[in-house]
């Protein structure tokens, strides 16, 4: 049919192939077969009549006179068959909080043709870029059609799952070359989801279909970007949420997403929860030690109908154990601790040692006391450059650039997971020495600067390190693990804490450290330095009174 509406015209090949084979590859030397049978059946050649010429390289041309009877005959598209508009899941609850980031995706997708949403996990990559295809399937002439590559897991078998998502049938054993074929003059919006643990082979997938058909864009998901050219990264933010504050109301709560995503989780599982002044803090407290992370959050949202909003908070400190999700969700969304295992488990052995031993840092870090702390005979600082910025890249670490020196931090879900495989590796204890030994290097430093810095920029450099500090000390002194570190450490802390007007909690470190030195081990410059400190703490939390 295809030759005879095109009577005395070329039909190519691959023209000829989409349009009998619209959502199957066939190789050339099938639609060779098929021409040869359909001669044979005419009687081409028979009795010199001709019907169907070849013309080497390019195709075939019907060459018998054609004549079309009655009005109504059968009129065909020659483009090729179009898929249906998307294969979208419709989803089952709402959006929330994702309306900036929605748009700015959306925008970069209509400015490049590769866009990735990369971010850290139970973030809401998924959801975000559902709602961004979505979108763009009521607003664009292009198809949407969505890849869940999570079930993958044999990278060779990327080309077919994007295969099937697409409605083609692969009559071929090179699978990337039909996929280029099929897609070479299609427009068309793929959604590759959940890339991270087969990154190599869907970056490679990708900078094939890009090459090969102009009309084919594609939004990516993924733990970590896929490096491809022309990629547009969107690094996705965890929610906001409420600042620490113990007054805070329900109505200024509900104004964070965090807090709206945790109370529609809520009501869906107890209906007669509702968010009020009394447990709003609670609420906003469990966001926060959250991340902001919408899994996380969800799963706890989900044991209101066990337990109160308060214990729920106070549970959060076994939270691997105790949020767990719904039996229909994916398995590695099943609970917080299998989402974390999925990450963990596409590390190279030598990125899982850097993650654990970088956990025990309570805060941000720099590159120095990174390498300070995990560098070993089995890591050079080489190593520990590129594993960093493997950790950084896999949104496992986040990274603030302001300032003249990077500096790092775990959100806290991850950190308290890799916290867990530090005490499996039996590693804990000889790193919360580095740890303590990297703090006091770090506060002799600090104290030796403050005269020669301006105020502003010395408070600014060091005050990141007041929560390692205090991790440190209660290290050293619990269990007397090592006096004289918290001794030492104490003491060179103290400007820290004079000029972050901290005296309280100056004047209790510092009498800590005087009463854990009564066996004279004291060095003199360290009990000047302590015992003028508490002096001073002395007069201005009681003022000039004996004591």
């Amino acid at each position: 049919m295809a030759l005879v509406e095109r009577s005395g015209k070329l039909v190519g090949k691959d023209e000829l192939r989409a349009r009998v084979w619209p959502e199957t590859f066939v190789e050339e030397s099938n639609l060779k077969v098929n021409v040869a049978a359909l001669r044979r059946t005419l009687g081409d050649g028979r009795g010199g009549v001709r019907y169907i010429e070849t013309v080497s390289g390019r195709g075939y041309r019907f060459v018998s006179p054609v004549q079309i009877l009655g009005d109504d005959a059968a009129t065909h598209n020659d483009a090729p068959a179009r898929l249906r508009a998307h294969n979208l899941p419709i989803p089952a609850t709402r959006v929330l909080g994702r309306g900036q980031a929605s748009d700015a995706i959306l925008s970069m997708c209509e400015g490049a043709r590769l866009v990735t949403v990369v971010g850290a996990a139970g973030i809401g990559k998924t959801t975000v870029a559902l709602a961004v295809a979505a979108r763009m399937a009521e607003t664009i002439e292009h198809d949407v059609r969505l890849v869940d590559l999570a079930p993958v897991t044999d990278p060779a078998l990327v080309p077919s799952a994007i295969a099937a998502a697409i409605g083609l049938t692969v009559h071929s054993a090179d699978e990337r070359s039909a996929l280029r074929m099929f897609l070479r003059d299609r427009r068309l919006m793929l959604v590759l989801d959940n890339c991270e643990h087969i990154i190599d082979a869907a970056a490679i997938c990708v900078r094939d279909i890009l090459a090969a058909a102009a009309g084919v864009r594609i939004l990516a998901t993924s733990r970590e970007a896929l490096r491809a050219e022309g990629e547009l990264v969107y690094r996705l933010p965890p929610l906001e949420t409420p600042p620490d504050s113990h007054e805070l109301m329900a109505a200024e709560a509900l104004a964070f997403p965090a807090v709206e995503l945790f109370v529609e989780r809520a009501t869906a599982t107890l209906n007669a929860f509702s968010l009020d002044d009394a447990n709003a803090p609670a609420v906003s407290e469990i966001c926060r030690k959250l991340d902001g992370v919408a899994l996380a959050i969800e799963l706890a949202a989900t044991r209101i109908d066990a337990f109160q909003v308060r214990e729920i908070l106070d549970l959060l400190d076994d939270r691997f154990r105790m949020l767990m999700g719904r039996r229909d969700a994916p398995g590695r969304h099943q609970s917080l601790s299998a989402t974390l295992d999925w990450s963990h488990d596409l590390l190279s052995e030598s990125e899982r040692t850097i993650l654990r031993r970088l956990a025990v840092f309570a805060g941000t870090f720099s590159l120095e006391s990174a390498c300070a702390l995990a560098a070993d005979g089995d890591l050079d600082r080489t190593d520990l450059v590129e594993g960093l910025a493997s950790l950084v890249a896999k949104s496992l670490l986040s990274v603030d650039a302001r300032g003249a020196a990077s500096h790092y931090r775990f959100l806290d879900t991850t950190r308290g997971y890799a916290l867990q495989k530090l005490a499996e590796a039996g590693e804990r204890d000889r790193l919360r020495r580095r740890h303590a030994e990297n703090m006091l290097d770090l506060a002799a430093q600090a104290e030796a600067e403050w005269h020669t810095r301006p105020a502003p920029e010395w408070i600014g450099d060091h005050r990141r390190q007041l929560d390692d500090i205090r991790l440190a000390l209660n290290w050293a002194f619990t269990d007397q693990h090592d006096i004289p570190i918290g001794v030492a450490l104490t003491a060179a802390a103290i400007p820290l804490w004079e000029h972050l007007s901290l005296v309280g909690e100056c004047r209790a470190c510092v009498e800590r450290a005087l009463a854990h030195s009564d066996d004279g081990s004291l060095r003199e410059h360290d009990e000047m330095k302590l015992r003028m400190a508490l002096g001073t703490a002395l007069l201005h939390t009681r003022g000039p009174v004996p004591r």
